[in-house]
């Protein structure tokens, strides 16, 4: 992926990723419930995602589809995360998760079970 999203524009995705294909009402009526957002901002943000080619919009109801799937968005924001924070090293992340001392148990057995299917 080389869209760059900001945060706000994100928050336009994980609508349609969540609920699929919706007009840009229903984005902005979810978003206002969620953040407080007013009509303009949401229609403002809906269209910067369409002009990075995040977004296509359609007739009837200005509907949106996302272009983008979540995986590639979390993907691209994992590995951009790991080299601002991490020095581009996966295992210092991962050890960075694992010297939390609130895990809970079902996310250390969770975190075991990734380690196990990569080997």
């Amino acid at each position: 992926m080389n869209v760059k999203l900001f945060d706000s524009e994100l928050k336009i995705m994980g609508v349609l990723w969540k609920e699929g294909d919706s007009t840009a009402k229903h984005i902005a009526d979810v978003l206002k419930e969620e953040t407080g957002w007013n009509v303009n901002t949401t229609y403002t943000l809906i269209k910067r995602c369409i002009k990075k080619g995040a977004i296509e919009r359609s007739e009837p109801n200005f509907m949106c589809h996302a272009l983008i799937p979540r995986e590639d968005v979390q993907a691209a924001e994992t590995k951009e995360l790991i080299n601002k924070v991490f020095d581009g090293s996966e295992d210092k992340l991962f050890a960075a998760l694992l010297g939390k001392k609130n895990l809970s148990k079902e996310q250390i057995e969770r975190l075991k079970q990734i380690v196990r299917e990569m080997e």
